[in-house]
């Protein structure tokens, strides 16, 4: 087992705070709104809500009948236990990468914890046009997510060899 200090285990710090910013975010939404309750934040753009996803991005399998749930926790738990590895077997410099991992493993785990604990994952960020084109609601895990693998994405196109600081 490679020295956490020297691995990209180093970077859980980040995936740990995805965490706690994730679930305090969800528990002050459902502690404050009934379903599918919007509160505007910028008029015509971005509210809000409360919504439950018992399903994966986008509400994929959400009507699927309950079955959905243990597949996407065994998922999860698959994803997290490999995120881990590769951090572990990354060297720290990679920063860009451990940082993009980090983030992953932390939404991963953040809705990992909705689903074992709530059967669905809590959603709140809602951005739409007007009345006219509404994204699906998503929250601080899945964005966590995104970006994560936007920095991998942008980490492959990094000249190899050469980390920035």
């Amino acid at each position: 087992m490679p020295d956490w200090r020297r691995s990209g285990l180093f970077w859980l710090w980040l995936a740990v705070l995805v965490v706690a910013l994730d679930l305090l975010t969800k528990w002050i939404v459902d502690s404050t709104l009934i379903y599918y309750q919007r509160i505007p934040v910028i008029e015509g753009l971005f509210d809000i809500t409360l919504a439950y996803n018992p399903g994966a991005a986008f509400s994929f399998l959400a009507g699927a009948g309950g079955w959905q749930r243990w597949f996407f926790i065994a998922v999860a738990v698959g994803v997290s236990v490999m995120l881990l590895v590769w951090l572990a077997r990354l060297q720290r410099e990679k920063w860009l990468e451990a940082a993009g991992l980090s983030l992953i493993l932390g939404g991963a785990l953040g809705n990992l914890y909705d689903r074992i604990v709530h059967g669905h994952v809590v959603d709140f960020i809602l951005v739409h046009w007007q009345d006219t084109w509404y994204f699906p609601a998503f929250n601080v895990a899945d964005s966590a997510i995104t970006v994560g693998a936007v920095l991998l994405i942008v980490d492959m196109f990094r000249p190899s060899g050469k980390e920035s600081t």
